[in-house]
């Protein structure tokens, strides 16, 4: 992960100290809670009530001889935006406010950032006046003034048979969103295709366009070199992602609609030698358990399992539709509205009405570890798990039984005899012991519920 810094403040926070405005030792607290929360040293300075936004300006003006400028009451001259775009307004916090003659002035929180300053220099091709503004002012004018658009048209799957996304990518159109309408013929592509993983990765031609089924990944074309950078920049703008990093991973999620229906899907990016690799994976929203669970006796086998102690197993292979499940049986559960239901997922795939759900991050060390340590002073009643790795974690769960939790757990399973060989190890054995119920998806249209008894006697 990159440490977001400041080079103005990380030069001159002694000169905090030497003045007055703060102790040494709050620097230091300073500094530890900046790299923990992934911020510059000022912001945790004014988070942490040692300073205010005022003080920290007026300071820089006086050590810099550098002006402030309120961006909230200035009106910038929006012919300068195409000196600096989008993506490097973002990357380096700064903003154009006007030009005159040759020197073009610019807002920045970092005035002594001198790759920036040489980086809008060199895209501008003039000189550069910087003028002190706060982060969070230009974060707020950049989204005001560049009017990104962060919405996928609507998508119909009437009458498409034969649809070829590679037609949109041909098109002679020279418009704005011309990139965000090749990612949405991609994502109808797949739809129409009942595909739920898509792969963009590099490759010596450009951006390889992969569809995923059955593990096997199947060619469908490419993204050309001169459009590559466009393209993953607008598909990280439309998934809430921050398109000027691409040294670090960044998972996010995009929402569009189908046939009036929104579909999620969870997008993944991952720095690789031939440019960032990015998954997205398509979820589709969640039915009821009565459409999932037909049979009128596992229905109530499985309601029974919701409403006391014990582990849920949700099993099936990979993409056989565990979260759907998961989902539908956490509907089920909210429906009295009289228990605490919380989920620890890496990203949530719908928002569910009546369930907490809490989504890690790693930026600020919210992880499943952290997680583990906290959730029961939330007393939660249900709790869904997105899948456990470790050991620890995993028995710590468990024996959250022990205390009249209802824990709601998905493993990976192809078939039956190979859920009974993986579960013959001695680690399952507690597990086995406290399982309530566990429904298996052997197909699309084919869910099984198994209630205790049953499934000890086919385990062992």
């Amino acid at each position: 992960m990159t440490t977001i810094t400041n080079k103005t403040l990380e030069t001159l926070k002694y000169d905090l100290v030497r003045e007055g405005l703060v102790q040494y030792e709050v620097v230091e607290q300073a500094e530890e809670l900046a790299n923990a929360q992934n911020i510059n040293i000022g912001q945790a300075l004014i988070n942490s009530g040692f300073l205010t936004e005022e003080q920290l300006i007026k300071f820089l003006e006086n050590k810099l001889h550098t002006p402030y400028v309120n961006l909230e009451d200035y009106q910038l001259d929006k012919n300068c935006l195409k000196f600096i775009s989008y993506n490097d307004a973002r990357r380096y916090k700064i903003i154009p406010l006007f030009k005159i003659e040759n020197t073009l002035t610019v807002a920045m929180s970092d005035p002594r950032n001198l790759f920036a300053i040489d980086k809008v220099m060199e895209t501008a091709e003039c000189e550069i006046e910087p003028v002190l503004a706060t982060e969070e002012s230009i974060l707020k004018a950049i989204d005001d003034y560049y009017k990104i658009d962060v919405t996928v048209e609507d998508i119909s799957t009437e009458l498409n048979f034969g649809y070829d996304w590679q037609n949109e990518l041909h098109k002679e159109d020279l418009s704005d969103n011309h990139i965000q309408k090749i990612i949405r013929a991609i994502l109808k592509q797949a739809i129409l295709e009942d595909i739920h993983e898509v792969v963009f990765q590099g490759e010596d031609r450009g951006l390889g366009v992969n569809f995923k089924r059955g593990g096997e990944l199947a060619d469908k074309g490419f993204i050309p070199p001169v459009l590559i950078s466009s393209f993953v920049a607008k598909l990280k703008s439309l998934s809430e992602l921050d398109p000027s990093v691409s040294e670090v991973p960044q998972l996010g999620k995009l929402c569009f609609k189908v046939d009036n229906i929104v579909v999620i899907a969870s997008v993944s990016t991952f720095p690789t030698i031939m440019g960032e690799r990015i998954f997205l994976k398509i979820y589709k929203p969640p039915k009821t358990l009565n459409k999932i669970i037909t049979n009128s006796s596992e229905l109530s086998q499985i309601r029974n399992a919701l409403d006391k102690p014990g582990i849920i197993l949700v099993c099936g292979s990979s993409l056989s539709g565990k979260t759907h499940v998961i989902y539908s049986l956490l509907l089920e559960a909210s429906k009295t509205g009289s228990k605490n239901i919380m989920t620890l997922e890496s990203i949530s795939k719908y928002e569910l009405p009546g369930v907490n759900q809490c989504e890690f991050n790693e930026n600020v060390g919210f992880n499943m570890d952290k997680a583990a340590r906290f959730i029961e002073f939330q007393s939660p009643d249900i709790i869904y798990l997105e899948g456990i790795k470790s050991k620890d974690s995993f028995d710590y769960f468990s024996n959250l039984v022990y205390d009249n939790k209802t824990i709601i757990m998905e493993f990976l399973a192809n078939n039956m005899d190979d859920l009974r060989n993986k579960m013959s190890f001695s680690d399952f054995d507690t597990l086995k012991s406290i399982i309530s119920a566990m429904v298996f998806i052997h197909s699309k249209n084919s869910v099984e519920v198994f209630d205790k008894e049953t499934l000890q006697k086919y385990l062992g």
